[in-house]
């Protein structure tokens, strides 16, 4: 009878040797779930503010305009007015791409830090001394920045609220623009959605300036 006893007690003790290893073991395999579980939380939280961050950024052409060289009755200058997209992160146009084509040369554009302006000129967009430029590079004239987020030529930021002319040496690019002459591209900054470019230059060149987009 007393070694029944015995026998009992140890079945006993080994059933609670179990019941605590196995309490042990749903209590390391729910720490590993939860951490787990925070991991996966944490990366979704990233991959969905990278996702929200590049529908959201990105830059919008507002308008194109056009100076016609009356020596050569071709377009020579272009000023590419560009604004940051509703919601988007800040823009660094040092970092910028700029993609134009006339169909027949296609040419891609880095900004240049010497033809930075922090406003236009007096007598004029087109006056301004920020056309001076290889077929390769553009200039940025400032048209508007309430937060002084533009002010470093070699670094200029756009923001909300910030409008700047991008400028082109049409001459040096494409030889100028006749008549007639579709011409497409993008600006493209280094994260986020590109402005579109889309237009064909005038049948006739009456005016010095043109609104082309």
């Amino acid at each position: 009878m007393f070694g029944k006893r015995k026998k009992y007690g140890a079945i006993g003790i080994g059933a609670m040797i179990v019941f605590i290893a196995m309490v042990l073991v749903a209590g390391i395999a729910a720490s590993v779930l939860i951490q787990t579980s925070n991991t996966l939380q944490r990366q979704a939280m990233t991959s969905g503010q990278e996702t929200i961050g590049e529908v959201a950024t990105g830059v919008n052409v507002y308008a194109v305009e056009g100076h016609v060289d009356s020596s050569s009755s071709k377009i020579d200058k272009l000023a590419i007015i560009v604004v940051p997209r509703a919601g988007s992160t800040p823009i660094d146009l040092s970092t910028t791409v700029l993609q134009l084509s006339n169909s027949t040369v296609k040419c891609i554009l880095s900004y240049d830090s010497n033809n930075f302006q922090s406003s236009p000129a007096a007598s004029g967009l087109f006056n301004t001394s920020a056309f001076s430029l290889a077929a390769d590079k553009f200039g940025v004239i400032v048209l508007n920045d309430p937060d002084g987020s533009c002010k470093s030529g070699s670094t200029p930021v756009i923001n909300k609220g910030d409008k700047v002319a991008l400028t082109v040496n049409v001459t040096a690019a494409f030889n100028g623009l006749p008549t007639r002459t579709y011409v497409w591209g993008t600006v493209m900054p280094e994260q986020g959605a590109p402005g579109i470019i889309s237009f064909t230059t005038p049948a006739s060149y009456v005016y010095s300036v043109y609104q082309l987009q």
